[in-house]
């Protein structure tokens, strides 16, 4: 298995749903750079499962931090943090483990590694395996931070249900982001994020799932950061995002609405403000030939329903060779999305970071 991003910047994952313990290795943070240990935890706290919105299992979901840091510093070696799995339950999944569930990657597993993969849970296919990414993430969203860039998302679609959008003018953004990264629940509108819950607690309730998009504003980032082909703002940010199970869908700025567009509808003309060089609108989603334009990044991203349901659903015993019925037992979300949002600020983070550092090197995070 490939478990490793990156090369500036390189985070390599391990560790299964139902093992002993998951974790990442995080290579080129600076000796010197901050590792706040409670502000991780608090990142961490906001992808724990809450409420009947989400999963009956609740992890303690405590970092260790194995190396890497002393005193609250990063070293300049591999920083290593690990989580151990304490509430797992194999034997839900040991009665239908021959049977494939519609959604997941029991079958193209199967397919790959000849059944030797660990299956129990999802194993490394598992969103479990997100938590060491949040881990990893706040060291990063914390130094981009202190750099003035600052992230966050909300959900912009829920069950059908829609927030409002991020505002057109920089300082509500902030503001927005601010407010969006001290909530339980992103949303920008409360009342949608009732009726969200709503939503979901219905679906909940007929053992059904409901997926969403999130919306995510990257303000402070200098113009000229990215790469035009390869290695394009896009393309680093879209690589990270779509390793979080469950995306099946990114755009940026207008997006896929672009291409109902004109040219003199999409283009973003140009403009002077206080001897900056800024753009009218954002259509482009502060990206122009793979490189940052210096206005805010906005991108969206598609959450499927999550594919653990409780419904009676058509499948193959893969063992036998036949078809069969599955009754999925054991405990699961019946929606990620609002859980996801940290996870999708963590993942922009690392893509931001890595791109900084391809463009300046690793001194760009003590200077």
């Amino acid at each position: 298995m490939r478990d490793t991003f990156g090369s500036a910047v390189s985070i390599t994952l391990y560790g299964e749903s139902h093992g002993a313990a998951i974790g990442a290795v995080i290579n080129g943070v600076a000796a010197g750079v901050r590792v706040d240990d409670q502000f991780m935890a608090a990142q961490m706290e906001k992808r724990r499962a809450k409420g009947k919105i989400s999963t009956a299992r609740v992890e303690a979901d405590a970092v260790r931090i194995l190396s890497g840091v002393k005193d609250g510093f990063a070293t300049g070696s591999a920083i290593c943090l690990q989580i151990e799995n304490t509430n797992t339950k194999s034997a839900d999944y040991a009665k239908t483990q021959q049977l494939l569930r519609p959604g997941h990657a029991d079958y193209t597993a199967f397919a790959k590694y000849g059944g030797y993969q660990d299956a129990r849970g999802g194993g490394h296919f598992s969103g479990r395996l997100t938590a060491p990414i949040v881990a990893a993430g706040s060291i990063f969203t914390q130094l981009l931070k202190s750099k003035g860039v600052i992230i966050g998302t909300h959900m912009l679609k829920c069950a059908g249900v829609c927030d409002d959008g991020f505002s057109s003018d920089f300082d509500v953004l902030k503001n927005q982001l601010i407010a969006l990264n001290e909530s339980e629940f992103a949303v920008i509108s409360q009342s949608a994020g009732e009726k969200m819950t709503a939503e979901i607690e219905k679906a909940a309730a007929d053992g059904d799932s409901v997926g969403g998009v999130l919306e995510t504003a990257i303000i402070g980032l200098p113009a000229g950061l990215g790469e035009p082909f390869f290695d394009s703002a896009e393309s680093v940010l879209s690589h990270l995002l779509f390793s979080m199970p469950a995306v099946k869908g990114i755009e940026f700025g207008g997006g896929f609405a672009l291409a109902d567009m004109r040219g003199s509808q999409a283009n973003d003309a140009f403009c002077m403000d206080g001897g900056k060089v800024i753009t009218a609108t954002n259509n482009n989603g502060g990206i122009n030939g793979g490189i940052t334009n210096g206005m805010p990044i906005i991108l969206r991203t598609a959450i499927k329903p999550t594919p653990s349901i409780y419904k009676e659903q058509s499948t193959v015993d893969y063992a036998q060779k036949c078809d069969a019925k599955l009754v999925i037992n054991g405990r699961h979300d019946p929606c990620i999305a609002h859980r996801a949002r940290v996870v999708q600020d963590s993942l922009c983070a690392i893509g931001i970071a890595e791109i900084f550092g391809m463009e300046y090197g690793i001194r760009w995070q003590i200077t």
